[in-house]
């Protein structure tokens, strides 16, 4: 095909992604440049280059617009920029920047396509680009999926090397000197006689050039912080309490919120006695809003003990009301008018699994997020402007949001977005800003601070969907030869951006199937079927979204049928492995584990898994041993390949963090209904794995891809299911449900 043709045809792909995504823009607007938001209300002297960096007499500001949750997000997008524009992180700053199209995420796309991340193929290739224009015509500003570093790795760095580039230019006007002649060094472009321009000081003459858009990245043995480690820029307020999160928000004449909403998820309130609350120690109102009723008072704590007091008539939920109902709702969602998506179905498995094949049932429940700052939001309306402070990953549906239920326009909405401490998904939702909103709409333009207890932050959450898989397999000559795999679960992209946000829901849900129809295996019969169930309780993105789910089904049943063939457990995934950068991955943990095979002593177990998920192979091994208090999990080795290894501190951390959650939720973690309501509504019950518990754990990272990706949610699915397989070594106890507490002590 020759230019021409090419053109065209991607002008016509990304033309019906735009209408795909709701949105009747083409080719020709997809390529105009985003307009620059830090232009608005630039104050005399300062300059903003790209819409990434600003600079003022006070310094260079950087603006990081993915949400920092406690994943260095802030951190790794300034050291991208930083690499580029020549300055040292130590002195800097940075901001999240306004909620703004322009720092929509370009690497939302990769999971939205129905190929595998395998599929290097042009009409992979080729979807994957083109799906981009939705993103951008939507303005999609979300930070989740691991794409943090995938969306930032080539944008901010050309950012800080256009604003790199754009000063040299200023300071060869000032100085009469050719740009040729200049350097740039510690936020300072250097003459030739070797004195230099601050940054600071020629941004007065940068403001008033056009951006030099025709730069070169720096090569890799050029680099000052890439690949290598870096102290976090956080680290110091954080290591001495002066970090600011949304929950440390202080305004004058500000008033405090809590709430008393139905634990009956989506139930109404029918009546309430506020009597006793009105009358209790600082107290200023109590009065009804959707779903609920608010209370005001001169601080939190006295706000919390009001709303516990406040006597509710709750009407009934619009889900089972009795745990048993959800297992029976998803058990009911294997058939045929329920059927999702069969994105893999290869060979004859029918004929293949024959007359007695091996068959499993495994759960995964209910999980909250439990992050461990309760989600909270500050909103304060004024005349003709409405500020918010929260920390959020969807800055845009939040403005969007409090703009409808304040009757003001969308950029008369100012949102704040501060440091998160903790979220995991949860953050992606925005019902604690909309309630914020509605509670300060009757606040007498006072700024109401709006935090939710432990316990009402629990019976809230949007849940991590239960799931339930239905799987068969056979084996042949020491080989797995079938596998079908079906799984039913809630839709979450339904829930979360088809009910709440509104957006258009074509086809398939991709995670309800997510990291098992698209594992780099090649067994002869294989089929991987996804169910929708019907909508159960409110569901949203945990961390690594589906492949928490179906990793642990995937991995734990592939498992079963390595033991039946009579095979070893890392050798047959490796023979089954057709990926070589995910055979690499599995290479590099059996080299750090030393692996002998499952059992390498008495006592002692060790399982496997692997798991690709958002594009990065991750593989596992845990090693447990029985004690006379129960299992102890010992050690645990991870290799995952990300092309690119941005911080290795923050890389390692990020990890170890995500191995450490995936076990202790495997280990402990279950949310279950009576009534219509969470049980677990506290860390009592809703338990983690404890300090004495956890393992010693060696992080390798790969780079053998030709792509950049994230690790935030890999480590998370491999980690149950290598638990699993690991005490099956040890005991010989076949675990399919989690928790597993329910069947094994733990020491």
């Amino acid at each position: 095909m020759g230019k021409v043709g090419k053109i065209a045809r991607r002008t016509f792909l990304i033309g019906s992604a735009a209408v795909l995504g709701g949105v009747a823009f083409g080719y020709v607007m997809y390529k105009r440049p985003a307009k620059n938001p830090l232009l608005d209300g630039l104050g005399e002297g300062e300059a903003a280059l790209t819409p990434y960096v600003l600079i003022n007499a006070e310094g260079v500001t950087l603006i990081t617009p993915r949400g920092d949750k406690g994943q260095g997000a802030y951190h790794v997008q300034a050291a991208l920029i930083a690499e580029e524009l020549d300055v040292d992180l130590d002195k800097i700053k940075v901001d999240p920047g306004p909620p703004d199209a322009a720092y929509y995420n370009t690497a939302l796309s990769a999971e939205a396509v129905p190929f595998a991340y395998y599929d290097e193929g042009v009409m992979a290739e080729t979807l994957r680009d083109v799906m981009d224009a939705p993103m951008k015509f939507l303005g999609m500003q979300i930070t989740g999926g691991s794409t943090t570093v995938p969306d930032a790795w080539e944008k901010l760095r050309v950012a800080g090397a256009v604003a790199r580039e754009t000063l040299k230019a200023a300071a060869a006007e000032v100085s009469g000197i050719n740009v040729t002649a200049l350097e740039t060094g510690e936020g300072r472009v250097i003459l030739p006689d070797g004195s230099a321009l601050t940054y600071e000081e020629l941004a007065p003459v940068a403001a008033g050039l056009k951006p030099v858009n025709k730069v070169r990245l720096r090569a890799p043995e050029e680099w000052r912080y890439i690949g290598k480690p870096m102290k976090r820029i956080d680290i110091a307020a954080k290591s001495t309490g002066t970090q600011d999160y949304g929950i440390d928000v202080e305004l004058p004449d500000m008033v405090h919120a809590a709430v008393r909403l139905n634990p009956r998820r989506g139930g109404a309130l029918n009546g309430f006695d506020a009597q006793e609350a009105r009358g209790m120690r600082g107290v200023e109102a109590v009065f009804e809003i959707p779903g609920g009723v608010a209370v005001l008072a001169d601080n939190t704590w006295r706000a919390f003990r009001a709303a516990e007091t406040v006597e509710c008539d709750w009407g009934p939920a619009d889900y089972p009301d009795e745990q048993a109902e959800h297992w029976q709702a998803l058990a009911e969602s294997f058939v045929s008018d329920r059927q999702d998506s069969r994105q893999r179905d290869e060979g004859d498995v029918e004929a293949a699994l024959g007359d007695a094949p091996i068959e499993a049932e495994y759960r995964a429940p209910y999980l909250a997020h439990a992050p461990l700052e309760p989600i909270n939001a500050t909103v304060w309306v004024q005349e003709g402007r409405v500020d918010v402070w929260t920390g959020t990953q969807v800055p845009r549906f939040a403005q969007s949001h409090v703009a409808e239920i304040c009757g003001v326009k969308a950029d008369q909405v100012h949102v704040h977005v501060l440091m998160m401490g903790g979220s995991f998904g949860h953050r992606l939702e925005d019902d604690v800003v909309i309630r914020a909103a509605q509670i300060a709409m009757q606040a007498g333009g006072r700024p109401v601070k709006l935090t939710y207890s432990r316990e009402e932050d629990t019976r809230q959450d949007f849940l991590r969907p239960a799931g339930m898989a239905r799987m068969k397999g056979a084996v042949g000559n020491g080989q797995v030869r079938a596998l079908d795999l079906h799984v039913a679960a809630p839709s979450i992209m339904a829930s979360q951006m088809g009910e709440r946000q509104g957006l258009p829901m074509p086809g398939p849900d991709m995670t309800i199937a997510q990291a098992a129809w698209d594992q780099a295996y090649a067994i002869p019969d294989y089929r991987v079927t996804g169910y929708r169930a019907p909508r159960l309780a409110p569901v949203s993105s945990w961390r690594s979204v589906g492949a928490s789910i179906n990793g642990f089904f995937h991995e734990g049943f592939l498992d079963e049928l390595i033991h039946a063939a009579g095979a070893d457990p890392l050798e047959e995934r490796l023979r089954m492995c057709f990926h070589e950068p995910t055979r690499k991955a599995l290479e590099a943990v059996g080299e750090m584990a030393s692996w002998s095979g499952p059992r390498p002593e008495e006592g002692v177990g060790r399982g496997v898994a692997l798991v690709t998920s958002f594009g990065v192979p991750c593989a596992e091994i845990v090693e447990v041993r029985m004690t006379e208090l129960g299992l102890r999990i010992e050690r645990v080795w991870v290799a995952a390949e990300v092309g690119r290894v941005v911080d290795p501190v923050n890389f390692d951390g990020l990890v170890k963090g995500g191995v450490v959650f995936g076990l202790g939720h495997a280990m402990l973690g279950e949310i279950t209904f009576a009534d219509g309501r969470v049980e677990q509504e506290n860390y009592d019950l809703f338990e983690a794995m404890r300090i004495d518990q956890c393992p010693e754990i060696e992080v390798r990272g790969l780079e053998n891809g030709d792509k950049v990706l994230g690790i935030g949610e890999p480590p998370v699915p491999p980690a149950a299911p290598a638990l699993a397989n690991a005490i099956f070594a040890a005991t010989g106890q076949r675990l399919r449900e989690m928790p597993f507490s329910k069947f094994v002590d733990f020491a």
